[in-house]
């Protein structure tokens, strides 16, 4: 799935330092024992050489997943304050935001907000799929 993303950036270069997943909140990691997101952001990675950095953004907040809730303004409610950055690692980077499916873009959104107010230059979302 990885070589998808890296066919699809050569295409349409995204402006990126880092990439970073969207971070699954300690609960539902443990249930999972995995994070899809951090998965295809560690193999495009490898595939872009470009560094992952998947310990700084969290998510402090245990919330029903997106594809669950029906309107925006829920997903968006649903998301809103559930992530931030530990440290300042992300501090004038710009970063390419990893995700598995995007619904309705509502935590990209959350997320790139975390990084911005942690001092990322630019926070650009790169996602496998859509949901509509």
């Amino acid at each position: 799935m990885a070589e998808m993303l890296v066919s699809y950036l050569a295409v349409n270069p995204l402006p990126g330092d880092i990439l970073v997943p969207v971070p699954l909140h300690r609960k539902r990691l443990r249930e999972r024992g995995y994070n899809q997101s951090g998965l295809l952001a560690k193999h495009l990675g490898e595939l872009t050489l470009m560094p992952v950095i998947e310990d700084c953004l969290i998510r402090n907040s245990y919330a029903l997943p997106q594809a669950r809730t029906q309107a925006l303004t829920e997903r968006r409610r649903n998301v809103s304050g559930a992530f931030s950055c530990r440290d300042g690692r992300l501090a004038g980077k710009r970063v390419i935001l990893i995700d598995d499916v995007a619904t309705s873009g509502a935590t990209m959104d959350a997320c790139a907000a975390a990084m911005k107010s942690a001092g990322a230059v630019s926070v650009w979302g790169l996602a496998l799929s859509r949901e509509i």
